[in-house]
């Protein structure tokens, strides 16, 4: 199964020179925890919750003067609309992550695919279940 077919195409987009309190704003009213930052239909980057708050918040910046491209994450991971959804999944599970912006061929976005959409699109629980354990397990174990 393509990603197209399982993606939300209805994405809510910041753009990178809205400041941080919207793009906070946006996400409280969403109930969202990432949205991504566009210019047009390119995709520049995601911000999430933890970036306003590790690199706003916590150096007591401005959320009114404090734009969304000073805190977002530029590096970007992505799937394209054609891949399969198996793809989606490992990328995932690779890079403990529980979102993936979803572009055309073009480097458009096209849409965002969840974990969520995986687990109720493509029927296959089993695997999800997997992805959602590789995804929860924390990125450092101590010892």
């Amino acid at each position: 199964m393509q990603l197209k077919e399982i993606m939300t195409t209805d994405v809510e987009i910041v753009r990178p020179e809205s400041s941080v309190r919207e793009a906070a704003k946006k996400m409280r009213s969403l109930d969202v925890g990432a949205l991504p930052v566009c210019d047009g239909q390119r995709l520049l980057g995601m911000v999430t919750d933890r970036d306003i708050t590790i690199r706003a918040t916590a150096e007591a910046r401005d959320p009114e003067k404090t734009l969304v491209r000073d805190c977002m994450s530029a590096e970007v991971i992505y799937c394209f609309e054609d891949q399969d959804a198996r793809d989606a999944e490992r990328l995932m599970q690779e890079k403990q992550i529980r979102r993936l912006p979803v572009l055309t061929r073009e480097k458009q976005l096209a849409g965002i695919v969840a974990l969520g959409d995986l687990a109720t699109k493509t029927g296959d629980v089993q695997q999800v279940g997997r992805t959602i354990q590789e995804v929860s397990e924390p990125a450092f174990k101590p010892s």
